[in-house]
């Protein structure tokens, strides 16, 4: 009887060596100009974030300046259209009085000189 003994391709070439790899990685470096790039470029972009956010502020302060320059308008529309609505009434109620309908009507009877 032959004895068969089998025996992987691994530990059949030269080199390979069981639970090890055959690849060896270097550490790789940054150099100072790539570590001065990647600085300069997140300063540029928080940068950036803090002009775009304070932008966002002030336009809502115009927006809220607008809306308040607008309610003061209204308000003194409001008290205007008061004044008139009090003048119209009092002139209504004038003239649907009693002591209103009794009155003669004035006329021009001559002009003081002196």
């Amino acid at each position: 009887m032959i004895s068969q003994t089998y025996v992987s391709r691994r530990e059949a070439s030269i080199g390979f060596v069981r639970n090890r790899n055959i690849v060896r990685h270097t550490k790789r470096n940054l150099g100072s100009i790539s570590q001065i790039v990647i600085v300069s470029m997140l300063t540029l972009v928080f940068g950036l974030i803090y002009v775009i956010e304070g932008t966002k502020a002030t336009s809502f302060d115009y927006k809220i300046s607008e809306v308040e320059s607008e309610i003061t308008e209204m308000t003194a529309r409001r008290d205007d259209l008061a004044v008139e609505k009090a003048r119209l009434t009092s002139v209504a109620t004038a003239k649907n009085s009693t002591v209103a309908a009794n009155m003669e009507n004035a006329s021009v009877t001559g002009y003081a000189t002196e």
